[in-house]
């Protein structure tokens, strides 16, 4: 194998095919297959919808992503997929997939975790993580705040969601809001015309007795309920919601108690480098914040283009990379996907 291994990284653990190659730390190509408009008229993604759309979409996604790195399989060093956490049955899938293309091609193959390959991906931007580095990854299914002192190896949990994740609740506000699904991208959109002052929703966990036994926790049912409320009463009233500003506000909440958990992190770590990843890192007002604070606290911020934060097959093989090129064993064969893998597995 040569010092800049190719690997190929599956990425299937929610409602995304995603298929990406790398070469060491270069992206050769990112392919992607979405079901999302599949899941759009249930508001939320449907599990068995999600694992049929993978397996309809793995072989085309596979090809689409060798003809754009001009590869062939055959040349492919080791194969990366996503073995957790997520949806069961999509998980399975690209376990599937990973393991059958391992085994036809003679080469070695390796389980990730879905959380520590969202870290892993900004190598492919930025170059080798700092060591230490402090991780803060929001998405759908996770709000989490990590201590990476070797992405391959160790990453240490700080906090983490105690319930609706950021995104979730991104999600359940644009439905409040009559907005689209998912619902990150039009409560940012929408949120530009916006007054963020217009309306002071609650930032969960921040009050003092929550710092002391939540500290780098969060909580955005609160506040999530507290939006639902504010528009009833307005509806009952008959008076119109201005939907721009309750977005602003909205969006104000949850970046506000991110980015100042995030930081604090970082102090009191002693780590001067923050990356923030996961589908919420394409948020607008979240990038804006976080570099904002990051300036002022001497912290250098990392986060990857849009289109790595959100889940693909780069990330994985990413990762993928990185485990070969610091030597870790492969998976055996007979790993099983793990719908609740732990942050502190990074690989199986």
């Amino acid at each position: 194998m040569t010092d800049e291994p190719l690997v190929l990284g599956i990425e299937t653990s929610c409602d995304e095919t995603g298929v990406g190659l790398v070469r060491g730390r270069t992206l050769l190509a990112d392919a992607i297959a979405s079901s999302v408009d599949e899941h759009a008229r249930f508001g939320g993604v449907v599990p068995e919808v999600a694992s049929r759309a993978h397996l309809e979409a793995m072989v085309p996604t596979i090809e689409r992503s060798c003809e754009k790195a001009g590869v062939r399989l055959a040349d492919v060093d080791a194969v990366a997929v996503t073995t957790g956490p997520g949806l069961a049955g999509a998980l399975m899938v690209g376990v599937a997939a990973a393991k059958a293309l391992a085994l036809a091609l003679g080469k070695p193959v390796y389980g990730v975790n879905h959380l520590a390959a969202h870290v892993a991906v900004d190598v492919l931007e930025h170059g080798p993580l700092p060591s230490p580095t402090a991780a803060l990854l929001v998405s759908g299914g996770h709000s989490s705040l990590l201590l990476v002192p070797d992405v391959t190896a160790e990453v240490v949990p700080l906090g983490s969601t105690v319930d609706d994740a950021a995104g979730e609740a991104f999600d359940k506000v644009a439905r409040l809001l009559g907005l689209g699904f998912p619902g990150g991208p039009y409560v940012d959109r929408a949120a530009r015309n916006g007054d963020p002052a217009y309306v002071s929703f609650p930032r969960g966990l921040t009050a003092p007795h929550d710092m002391r036994e939540h500290r780098f926790d969060f909580s955005f049912s609160g506040l999530k309920t507290a939006v639902a409320r504010w528009v009833e009463q307005r509806q009952a009233e008959g008076t119109p919601v201005p939907v721009d500003d309750v977005a602003a506000a909205f969006q104000e909440a949850v970046v506000d108690v991110l980015t100042r958990k995030a930081v604090l992190a970082c102090s009191e770590n002693g780590v001067d480098s923050l990356l923030v990843g996961g589908g919420v890192a394409a948020n607008s007002r979240l990038r804006a914040l976080a570099q904002e604070r990051c300036d002022a606290a001497g912290i250098t911020l990392r986060v990857p283009r849009p289109g790595l934060c959100t889940d693909n097959g780069a990330m994985v093989a990413a990762l993928g990379a990185e485990l070969v090129m610091a030597g870790r064993a492969p998976s055996p064969l007979e790993f099983a996907a793990d719908s609740s893998l732990p942050i502190t597995t990074v690989t199986v």
